[in-house]
């Protein structure tokens, strides 16, 4: 699939929000404690879960962090998403 503009940037928060919610739920943790961890509220990590967040990179690290992991795995994840095995 060839993606272009806001589209391509719709799909990658997307695909983000999935690599998050996917890891989260690896590691048996709740939004509200991915929410404490990152000092936001449980509604802000449903958005970005959700793909409605255009996050930071300040903001991938500290989500990478608190789910102990790094951002460059984090991010590779997000590529990962929606692949076929």
């Amino acid at each position: 699939m060839h993606l272009t503009g806001s589209l391509l940037v719709m799909e990658i928060k997307k695909r983000f929000g999935l690599a998050v919610k996917e890891h989260r739920r690896l590691l048996k943790v709740s939004q509200e404690e991915l929410a404490m961890r990152i000092g936001a509220d449980q509604a802000y990590v449903s958005r970005i879960e959700a793909g409605q967040m255009n996050v930071t990179l300040e903001t991938v690290e500290q989500v990478a962090n608190a789910l102990d992991t790094d951002a460059g795995n984090l991010l590779k994840l997000t590529a990962d998403v929606g692949k076929e095995s």
